[in-house]
């Protein structure tokens, strides 16, 4: 077995719009086609045996044992790997279960999918499932200790903590869009303008001030006490020297810790005299960066927690370090493992609880006790293990919200107006939560920006607080705020981009920060940021990240989609031009349905109050709104089209080519934008596929709310150009001739094109072609008997694109198609593309129309560009 590729799908896929995050893997079989499970001796006995835990695995038999009964009755190896993929995953504590295999077009090719919590640990579970697979079939032992392990381990190295994932499910809940910034913590909420900001319990509106000061013990205290905070009595010192008067001044007995330590590091607890405070001062110089040490009084009392956001408190704590207690005969280590046997303890943070790891510190702190791990201590006798009560550590949490004293809790929301903290966690310890700290001579230790959420969302014990709602509730808080922006998302075979640029540019002279996504690059405000086809995922999160941008326009083409998903869950409005044969034989898609099926995902993502704006003239186009949970606009150059008529009698939104106007219904009530030949794009109405465009972006426009005015001033001031539509259409007037440079690249683009040019007077009509790689024989045949028809003259050129194929084999397919056509052609071969504009200008006779079909639009403009200027100049040079 061989694994051709591994792809990750982050956003919605042709394989599910659901929220999965899907792992697709293309497995060559080989060999092993002709091997289902039931025919390799032994495979099921063993495939059960080394995974019982599969019974539960329905599959498509919809009961307990379902995948079994599809093992005995024979199924091939990319079922197999699909589900032990799924199960290796569930074993390492990530319960996904969504997968699907389905073949990929070539005999024992398949595609596998299935879910992943963590993209790291979906690509190893790929991998990890293949050679498992092959093991079983060979008969031989695996061990899948080492691979669980390392699957955690990848989970707990990528995922997001506890606490942003807390408020990331809590975004998620209420349909606001998340995108994650680094492979910390740091993320986005919402989209563009209108994102806010996390890294972990840090938000985009936490003063800055209240971070330094609560990072600064010193000041924090300073400004507690001056506040008549119960704080302990203590003191800053920076020398040895300084030591013995701070102990004096504070009292026995002390706690000594650096003033900017964090997490519980070099602090030293209880301590009883001027040795042992010798000792806490070298250990806790060790962790300050300041070198600063505070020397204070040691309260006596329980560890709490009190977490106030947006200056409410929301939920409070008691901690726990992690502990163990003696039963007379048990040994440390063995107690600690009795404990760490827990189910509620895994790894990390995969559980409610952590398991106690044993390492130097907890070695120290034992013998400090005076005990070894071989040590049985008393029945009853608590053994503290760690310094700090974190969870992470293994420590433990109670919630105590309902019994906090209304004193302490108006303390607490006190205390973060004076730090100026919008989520802070303040440190107490007193011996009840439930009296006030100046009856029970409890102090505040600590006030904490960025504290965890762990100990409140499972709690050890008590009643789990949903503490990430009011932090979203402080972000985002007008009521159904998603923090989104409008998202037109714009698919199909041909006029995409065209289509895409329009859009954008009509919103943008509605106001709005446009952001867009092209075949030829990201542009902010029409500033291009990013160059090449940017159609995926990644260019679409490119603009959705950027904060200018209040309006996105996205091109998503077959090619993203396929590699990688979406780079959104949902938009408010897509639109499908078209559907043709083009790029087919690639990524398992055969068929032009398979190629509308993948394009349909676009629509399925359509928010419900949104629309999806369809072609009716292309029976697969409209075939789509079967799927959507969606309104359905549609536009046609037909306003007799069948499809339309349906919709105007439901009153439903249409956009149609009418009496030479470009015009949106409303039910059968017609507003009249203008007449199509007015509009610069269509080239006095002679291009008709451009009207298409325009039918598609109007509508767009429409349902966003842009009104008809701002609609005409875009069509209007769109003009088609190397600027505005770099390669498409772009028309350089010479003196005695014309060049014609387009991106038409597969044959319905052709087709289109030549619907344009038979309009276009010209003595002779010269066309430069190419093929490319990664389209079929008969595509490329197709491409050359069109352009038989097309021009008089031909040039094949075949200099960029190869994908896979040789010069040599990709102008013999044009070349026949051209012969199949016409033998008599006349036909020049030039493979580079700036030799045959070279060779085209310089032959070209007056009133000639030379018509350019490049694939890679900026380098044609350039060398046509620089003619332009050349001629301007009186110095037109061809061999230059």
């Amino acid at each position: 077995m061989k694994i051709r590729e591994i792809n990750a799908m982050r956003g919605p896929n042709y394989w599910s719009v659901r929220r999965h995050k899907l792992i697709v893997m293309v497995l060559d079989l080989e060999e092993m086609e002709e091997l289902p499970s039931n025919k390799i001796e032994g495979f099921p006995e063993r495939l059960k045996a080394m995974f019982p835990s599969m019974y539960s695995h329905r599959c498509s038999e919809g009961c307990a044992g379902g995948f079994f009964m599809r093992v005995d009755e024979g199924t091939w190896m990319g079922h197999i790997i699909e589900h032990i993929a799924l199960e290796i995953q569930t074993l390492a504590g990530m319960d996904t279960g969504f997968g699907r295999t389905r073949g990929y077009g070539e005999k024992g090719v398949y595609s596998v999918v299935f879910s992943y919590m963590e993209e790291s640990v979906g690509r190893f579970a790929a991998k990890a499932a293949v050679r498992i697979c092959e093991a079983l079939i060979a008969g031989e032992a695996y061990d899948l200790t080492d691979d669980i392990q390392e699957m955690r381990e990848l989970r707990e190295a990528d995922r997001l903590g506890p606490s942003t994932g807390s408020i990331v499910e809590e975004a998620e809940a209420r349909g606001i869009p998340w995108i994650r910034l680094n492979k910390y913590s740091l993320c986005q909420l919402g989209y563009g303008a209108n994102q806010k900001r996390i890294q972990a319990t840090v938000t985009s509106e936490t003063s800055s001030i209240g971070v330094e000061l609560a990072c600064d013990k010193e000041d924090t205290k300073y400004l507690l006490e001056q506040a008549e905070v119960e704080v302990p009595r203590g003191d800053i010192i920076r020398r040895e020297r300084s030591l013995e008067e701070a102990c004096d001044y504070v009292g026995y007995p002390l706690v000594i810790k650096p003033i900017d330590g964090n997490h519980g590091r070099g602090i030293t607890v209880d301590i009883q005299n001027y040795e042992d405070a010798l000792a806490a001062f070298h250990h806790a110089k060790e962790s300050s960066k300041s070198g600063a040490i505070i020397v204070e009084k040691f309260i006596v009392g329980q560890d709490y927690r009190l977490l106030v956001i947006n200056n409410k408190l929301v939920a409070g704590a008691i901690r726990t370090p992690a502990h163990v207690i003696g039963d007379g005969t048990s040994t440390v280590q063995e107690l600690i493992d009795k404990v760490n046997s827990d189910p509620r303890r895994g790894f990390g943070h995969e559980n409610v609880l952590t398991q106690i790891t044993v390492n130097e510190l907890t070695k120290t702190i034992i013998k400090d006790a005076g005990y070894t791990l071989d040590s049985v201590i008393a029945e009853g006798e608590r053994l503290i293990l760690k310094d700090t009560a974190n969870l992470s550590t293994g420590g433990t949490a109670e919630d105590i919200t309902d019994i906090i004293h209304p004193s302490n809790v108006s303390m607490a929301e006190r205390i973060s107006k004076i730090i100026d903290l919008d989520i802070c966690g303040i440190d107490i310890m007193t011996t009840d939560i439930s009296k006030p700290l100046s009856e029970t001579g409890g102090a505040v230790l600590e006030v904490n920006a960025g504290p965890g959420f762990r100990m409140h969302l499972a709690p050890t014990s008590g009643l789990p607080r949903n503490v990430a709602a009011p932090v979203i509730d402080k972000l985002f808080p007008q009521k159904g705020d998603t923090g989104r922006i409008p998202i037109i998302a714009i698919t199909g075979t041909n006029g995409k981009t065209t289509t895409s640029r329009l859009m954008a540019h009509i919103a943008k002279m509605n106001g709005y920060r446009v952001g867009y996504t092209t075949s030829d690059g990201v542009y902010i405000q029409n500033r291009l940021l990013m160059t090449g086809d940017c159609t995926g995922p990644a260019s679409a999160e490119f603009v959705l990240k950027d904060p200018t941008v209040n309006f996105a326009v996205l091109e998503c083409a077959r090619g993203g989609l396929l590699r990688a998903g979406l780079g959104f869950k949902k938009c408010d409005v897509a639109i499908v031009t078209n559907v043709a044969a083009d790029h087919l034989g690639l990524k398992g898609i055969h068929t032009i349905e398979q190629l509308a099926k993948v394009k349909g995902v676009v629509p399925e993502t359509v928010l419900p109050d949104g629309y999806a704006i369809l072609n009716a003239d292309d029976d697969l186009v409209y075939d789509m709104r079967r799927s959507l949970d969606c309104n359905v606009a549609l536009f046609s150059m037909d306003e007799n089209n069948p499809h339309i008529k349906a919709l105007q009698r439901l009153n439903g939104i249409t956009a149609v080519y009418e009496n030479g106007y470009v015009t949106i219904c409303r039910g059968e009530w017609k507003m009249r934008i203008m007449k199509a030949e007015n509009i610069p794009l269509t080239y006095g109405g002679k291009a008709t596929f451009m009207i298409q465009n325009v039918l598609a972006a109007v509508l767009g426009a429409h349902v966003q709310g842009i009104s008809i005015e701002d609609m005409k001033a875009g069509l209007e001031t769109f003009i088609p150009s190397a600027a505005q539509t770099p390669g498409r259409l772009n028309l350089f007037e010479f003196k005695d001739f014309t060049i014609l440079l387009d991106y038409a690249h597969n044959p319905a683009g052709m087709r289109a094109l030549q619907n344009f040019t038979d309009e276009l007077e010209a003595t002779v009509k010269v066309g430069i072609i190419a093929g490319i790689g990664d389209r079929r024989v008969e595509d490329n045949n197709e491409m050359g008997a069109i352009a038989a028809d097309m021009f008089d003259e031909i040039i094949i050129r075949q200099d960029k694109r190869l994908r896979g194929k040789t010069e040599q084999e990709l102008i013999k397919m044009l070349d026949d198609g051209i012969k199949k056509r016409d033998p008599n052609k006349k036909t020049t071969i030039i493979p580079s593309e700036k030799e045959a504009i070279k060779y085209a200008v310089k032959n070209a006779v007056k009133g000639s129309l030379i018509i350019l079909c490049s694939d890679v639009i900026p380098d044609a403009l350039e060398l046509v560009k620089k003619f332009k200027e050349q001629e301007a100049r009186g110095e037109l040079n061809y061999a230059d």
